[in-house]
């Protein structure tokens, strides 16, 4: 049988019919056997032969059969992958069951099986695999990670400084003796204490590799990582400039150089607002009258929920609009601070930021970048910060937490 410029298909019908003829041979030679088995005479030599002969033809016609519907059922994949078969769903149908059981005799109808491939999503070479063709919906752009407002540079002056140390004088005392004097009388004398403080200017920087072929396929790239390393610094930044330690690297915070809560008198009944007024009173009374409130956005939503008796809220209404504000100053909410901790304080006046680089962003090839189109992006800045008196940031406990 020739199989040149013949299908898959085509060769499976014609190896079909060959089988249906070898099938007929060999029942009409089992007819001729059994007929002379009845009547007791012996299977001459040449009826064996042929007997043989059409049942090795049928079984390799079978083999031959089943291998190419294989085929078809995989789409022309590998043996053993898949589903069955259809030579194999051919033997397994109950037409072909039945045509068996008769004895394959010449009165039945024989077998047939109708195929029909079940389409579904997959994207493997089988039968009925149409998932390439599925276009995926993709949106534009790309979705950004959640930032933190940053707050508490704002609150602070402004300043610029020249070269990478920073001195100021800090009055650390004073003693006040002024006092009537009678004519002719003896003045009092009083005392000041002043004390030279240094500080330097420190770098906070990181950097991102990106391959010039990227940068040039995803046009919002390159903006997207300017971006997010600006925010990195300003994450940094605000979390310096309230908690800082002073050691090594990092700046002195405000935190750890502020005064202590210690209220004048105690309120009958006190609550979290109440000691956050207190507080306020304890930096005027350090003649620091207070600018703002630093909180973390927990107790600041514990505050505004706070209602009185009546189950009406203190502090605002649920439908307003105006910006959280508490005994006239505002309120700034930060994760920089701990839950269930406040910083109240004059910031103005008692703390001043200087930038010695202004936060900015630049490219440049690293060591061998150029040979492997590579671009090396750095952001950085260089600040320092000077805190001219500590009586005039009162930190404390809210109470929440108990």
């Amino acid at each position: 049988m020739s199989t040149d410029n013949k299908s898959a298909a085509e060769l499976a019908a014609e190896i079909k019919a060959e089988h249906q003829q070898a099938v007929d041979a060999v029942k009409a030679i089992a007819e001729e056997a059994l007929g002379k088995a009845k009547t007791g005479e012996e299977l001459t030599t040449s009826l064996k032969e042929q007997a043989d002969e059409a049942l090795v033809k049928m079984n390799g016609l079978s083999e031959q059969f089943a291998e190419i519907e294989q085929k078809l059922a995989r789409g022309g994949g590998k043996e053993g992958e898949g589903e069955k078969s259809l030579g194999e769903r051919f033997v397994e149908s109950d037409g072909f069951k039945s045509f068996q059981d008769s004895k394959f005799a010449k009165s039945a109808r024989g077998a047939d099986m109708k195929v029909k491939a079940t389409l579904t999503s997959l994207t493997t070479d089988a039968a009925g695999s149409v998932g390439d063709a599925i276009q995926t919906t993709r949106l534009p752009g790309t979705l950004p990670l959640p930032q933190r407002r940053m707050t508490v540079r704002d609150l602070i002056t402004p300043g610029q400084m020249d070269g990478n140390a920073l001195e100021y004088v800090k009055e650390t005392g004073f003693t006040n003796n002024a006092g009537m004097v009678a004519e002719g009388g003896l003045k009092p004398s009083s005392d000041i204490k002043l004390d030279l403080v240094t500080t330097s200017a420190k770098v906070i920087a990181h950097w991102m590799k990106a391959s010039k072929q990227v940068l040039d396929d995803i046009a919002q790239l390159r903006s997207m990582i300017d971006q997010r390393l600006l925010y990195g610094l300003a994450y940094v930044e605000e979390q310096q400039l309230l908690n800082g330690d002073g050691t090594g690297q990092n700046l002195h915070g405000i935190i750890p150089q502020a005064t202590a809560y210690s209220a004048a008198f105690t309120p009958t009944d006190g609550t979290a607002i109440d000691t956050l007024r207190l507080a306020m009173l304890q930096a005027a009374l350090a003649e620091y009258p207070a600018t703002g409130h630093v909180m973390n956005p927990t107790d600041w939503a514990r505050i505004e929920l706070t209602k009185n008796a009546g189950g009406d809220y203190i502090i605002g209404v649920p439908q307003g609009t105006v910006g959280p504000r508490l005994w006239g100053l505002p309120v700034v909410e930060t994760q920089a601070i701990a839950v269930d901790k406040f910083l109240t304080g004059a910031f103005r006046l008692g703390a001043q930021v200087f930038d010695r680089w202004d936060a900015r962003i630049e490219a440049a090839y690293v060591e061998d970048d150029f040979i492997k189109n590579l671009i090396t992006i750095l952001a950085e800045e260089r600040l320092a910060l000077a805190v001219y008196r500590p009586e005039a940031f009162i930190y404390g406990d809210l109470g929440f937490v108990v």
